[in-house]
């Protein structure tokens, strides 16, 4: 097998082409805008890490007049189509720029984010300032943008200035591609200065508003924003998200090109583990897997070949979006994550048109947001997605990355809540023997948190190391103890005390109390206590059983079962 090159964490198409890294041919995306050439304005949304930055990249290297791109696209089907190639590969002034560093902790250090950004742009087309047919007062405007000394009115029409004048340098119609036209406004509303940014970016997008130097733009973000938010007045507008679209086959990898990704490089056989993982998304009729993960995954796997899969795709987030909704903590969301994490499906209305500033404002908002940022999927041919009431759609989770990442959210939202709960009646109880205020106090703990691992043991084994984990105990789990390894063991060093912990899980309720017999009898033929009984002088010993929210508990002191 040739080595092959995997881009990993490369997006620039010109790099991946020249230095022959591997590309998947997503060229067809070319094509397919240009039938709706009459639309001037194409805004693509997708979730992060689907290739929106590598895909509008190819889209500079084949429109930019500057540029002689033949090579890069010699091989790929858009090369296929002489006549399209002829008319437009090469022929176009092209601006392509990213907003995804504007960021800051205040506005002002945003907004020289913002101004430092445009002055690069200004910079790299610096030859206009020689050009005879721009006027001088453009030249001069030109220079304090690149300069960094423009005023606030001058950089909100920025954009719209240097288009007019690459119009008149070259005489021809401006071609503007923007990625992550969003991400100002999401640090803004983040940070406390959406108002302020909001201002700006409204300027800066009149640019696309009816503009008769622009032959066309495609605009990339992870949200569509309300039309009246930012593009208010833009007409010749189309939005193409993840709901409905005839271009979801260029943004993530469709099956048959994993399946020949995994045949160029030998790793067929894992095609199992990394469908389970990294699959599952249907963006309007196509089914996608992350890019993102895929060529992540396949990159290890060439180094280390038993490497399982990791979560590649949550590590480039904190995920703060999953923990805003569980911090509402209403009854029915958390039902509906108790559903989504047992595998079943949620439906809920879409509203696919948000502002950066009321995405708290109500639930549905939440819902459309873990949607569309790819933290959930449309559930596809289930009795749920068959009939739906208008404007819902039927969610689930789309694989086991995004899953682990929902399960590690809600262990964490559960370490930092338990903290603040009051415990001391339940650890009273523990320490006194008293299994039916445990029994008790438990129940209320179980009703305040989200399930999960359709209630297996392992959920409960988390649980339980939580409710005593930060509040001044050591908590040993599957440690070894007498003859064999005890679930959970507490050990209370400054009051000379410890406790161990047989958990089991009952499949009905009327099993609660078998169950629970059962982990007494597992720690007494296993002797789970006689180490601890060497080296402290009270221990006590519990069988508990849990059967979704509810719980028994039973206590063995003295040889006893109580």
């Amino acid at each position: 097998m040739a080595l092959i090159k995997l881009p990993v964490g490369r997006s620039s198409f010109a790099d991946i082409r020249r230095n022959g890294y591997y590309y998947v041919d997503k060229s067809g995306l070319i094509r397919e805008l240009l039938k709706a050439e009459g639309t001037q304005v194409t805004l693509i949304t997708r979730p992060r890490r689907f290739g929106k930055t590598l895909g509008i990249n190819m889209l500079a290297e084949f429109f930019d007049i500057q540029k002689d791109s033949r090579d890069l696209f010699q091989g790929l089907s858009v090369a296929g189509d002489s006549e399209l190639c002829q008319h437009w590969m090469n022929q176009y002034p092209t601006l392509f720029f990213s907003l995804k560093t504007v960021d800051g902790l205040d506005f002002c250090s945003a907004y020289a984010q913002l101004s430092a950004l445009l002055a690069e742009l200004y910079k790299h087309h610096f030859y206009l300032m020689d050009s005879s047919r721009i006027h001088e007062l453009d030249k001069q405007l030109f220079y304090k943008i690149a300069a960094q000394n423009a005023n606030l009115v001058e950089l909100k029409n920025s954009l719209s200035s240097i288009i007019k004048m690459l119009y008149c340098h070259y005489q021809k119609p401006v071609i503007l591609l923007m990625d992550e036209y969003d991400v100002p406004l999401a640090k803004a509303s983040e940070k406390g200065y959406y108002e302020q940014m909001l201002d700006v970016m409204k300027g800066i997008m009149y640019a696309i508003k009816d503009n008769e130097y622009l032959k066309l733009a495609v605009i990339t973000g992870c949200l569509r924003m309300a039309k009246e938010s930012i593009f208010t007045g833009t007409n010749n507008f189309i939005s193409d998200t993840i709901t409905g679209s005839r271009l979801n086959e260029y943004f993530g990898f469709t099956q048959t090109e994993v399946e020949k990704l995994l045949a160029d490089t030998s790793l067929s056989a894992h095609s199992k583990e990394i469908k389970e993982s990294y699959d599952g998304y249907h963006f309007g009729d196509y089914d996608v897997y992350c890019p993102w993960d895929v060529i992540n995954h396949v990159s290890r796997l060439l180094l280390h070949p038993n490497a399982k899969p990791s979560n590649y795709w949550g590590n480039t987030s904190d995920n703060a979006v999953i923990r805003s909704f569980i911090d509402l903590t209403g009854s029915s969301i958390t039902k509906k994550f108790e559903t989504l994490l047992s595998g079943g499906t949620v439906v809920q209305k879409l509203e696919d048109e948000l502002t950066y500033d009321n995405l708290h404002s109500s639930e549905e908002n939440l819902w459309s947001i873990l949607y569309l940022t790819g933290y959930l999927t449309t559930a596809k041919d289930t009795p749920a997605s068959r009939q739906l009431p208008q404007d819902c759609l039927a969610f689930v989770i789309p694989n086991a990355e995004i899953r682990s990442i929902f399960e590690k959210t809600v262990q964490k939202w559960f370490a930092e809540q338990s903290k603040a709960w009051n415990r001391e009646k339940l650890f009273a109880a523990v320490w006194s023997g008293d299994a039916q205020t445990v029994t008790s106090e438990m129940g209320k703990l179980l009703r305040r948190t989200i399930s999960y691992h359709d209630y297996k043991e392992d959920f409960y084994h988390a649980f339980f190391a939580g409710i005593f984990a930060g509040a001044g105990y050591a908590v040993e789990s599957n440690q070894e103890y007498g003859e064999g390894r005890s679930d959970i063991v507490v050990l209370d060093d400054a009051n000379d005390r410890a406790a161990v912990f047989e958990i089991k899980y009952a499949k009905t309720p009327a099993a609660l109390e078998t169950a629970c017999a059962r982990a007494v009898r597992q720690i007494d033929e296993r002797a789970y206590a006689k180490t601890l009984e060497e080296d402290f002088a009270h221990v006590v010993c519990y069988g508990i059983a849990f059967y979704k929210k509810r719980c028994a508990a039973k206590v063995k002191k003295g040889g006893a079962t109580e």
